[in-house]
């Protein structure tokens, strides 16, 4: 009979190193998970309480969630942001996975061009073209309208990115068999390309969607009037409104947060499954 392998043996200095790495971690578990909890806590406190140290509320209160469901327009401001969310990630998937599919399989002049300028977006953040962004606007006179806040949200690049290189990975010859049986391009794409990008494209509506959930800086430059606030503009000016009433900030930040700490919780493990085989060449 084969014995079985002896279990490895540490010396000390690998138990230290390995005890050093569990502290770190461990406290940068707790700083990321400190603001959250704080957030939460302030939220169940009332005013007197907000300012003292203590983490857990000594008189623990829901008013203050009564409060932003009702003595403010919340529920509004969480129906704009759910319209805006839900169109723009629909239309942007439409969109990139057309993209996507063009870029990885269909050749034509200007190609390989139209890739590296579409990556070059990357090295632009938005606060760098907001200026420019928004004058374009203005131009086409979107401002202050659900035009001006759906349409310059649609392009992502990274979402063009992640699918051109999942459609890369696929095998050629089902495209192969579909173009001697007659089809064309818009029937592969339709009938073979979509249905085999459901892991992906699933992924990529989940990211899309809590994006423009948090979405802030554009929102708060294209849409000043109140009918059109999203919930993270309407946090900013709720807090500019009632600068001392942390309590009625914190409950009202907790309530945008639930919707996507849910979806995160639910779909973890699709997200990440998706993004390691998504085949990056």
């Amino acid at each position: 009979m084969t014995k079985a392998p002896a279990p490895p043996v540490y010396d000390g200095q690998q138990r230290i190193v390995r005890l050093i790495l569990m502290v770190i971690t461990a406290i940068l578990g707790v700083m990321a998970i400190y603001p959250l909890l704080y957030m939460l806590s302030i939220s169940f406190k009332p005013p007197p309480e907000v300012f003292r140290s203590n983490v857990l509320p000594a008189q623990p209160t829901l008013a203050n969630f009564f409060y932003v469901l009702t003595e403010v327009p919340f529920w509004h401001y969480l129906a704009n942001t759910f319209i805006v969310s839900s169109v723009v990630t629909v239309v942007a998937l439409f969109f990139h996975t057309m993209a996507g599919y063009a870029l990885a399989r269909l050749r034509f002049p200007g190609r390989e061009a139209v890739f590296l300028a579409m990556l070059s977006t990357f090295l632009v953040s938005l606060p760098v073209i907001i200026v420019p962004l928004f004058a374009m606007v203005r131009m086409m006179g979107m401002v202050n309208s659900w035009a001006g806040l759906i349409i310059p949200s649609i392009f992502d690049a990274f979402g063009i990115f992640l699918l051109r290189q999942y459609y890369l990975s696929l095998p050629r010859e089902l495209e192969e068999a579909a173009l001697i049986d007659g089809a064309g391009y818009w029937r592969i794409y339709w009938s073979i390309i979509l249905p085999l990008s459901r892991p992906i494209v699933s992924t990529l509506a989940i990211l899309f969607f809590l994006a423009n959930w948090n979405s802030f800086l554009w929102p708060l430059t294209v849409a000043p009037q109140s009918d059109l606030w999203v919930v993270q503009v309407a946090i900013a000016n709720f807090k500019s409104q009632y600068s001392s009433a942390w309590n009625y900030t914190m409950a009202a930040s907790v309530i945008v947060a639930i919707p996507m700490l849910v979806i995160f919780v639910i779909f973890q493990r699709q997200i990440m499954d998706s993004i390691k085989t998504t085949g990056l060449k």
